[in-house]
């Protein structure tokens, strides 16, 4: 049974290793593919989440929740 396990975890481990051609990694490195997408949107998100959550200090060092920075 373990080595049915172990067989298991070894297969699923290198089922995540892959060779990058250099013709596909300017793909992969496209501004789309990170987690925070478009910067703007992601400072309009992180604007609003900051007034939001004023009285618990939002994610930067700015002032409070009423939106005056």
């Amino acid at each position: 049974m373990k080595t049915i396990a172990a067989f298991v975890l070894v297969a699923l481990a290198s089922a995540g290793c892959v060779t990058v051609r250099p013709q596909e990694r300017a793909v992969l490195a496209d501004p789309v593919m990170q987690f925070e997408g478009d910067p703007i949107i992601a400072n309009q998100l992180t604007h609003a989440i900051d007034n939001r959550e004023g009285s618990f200090g939002g994610s930067g060092v700015a002032g409070g929740g009423c939106g005056c920075n």
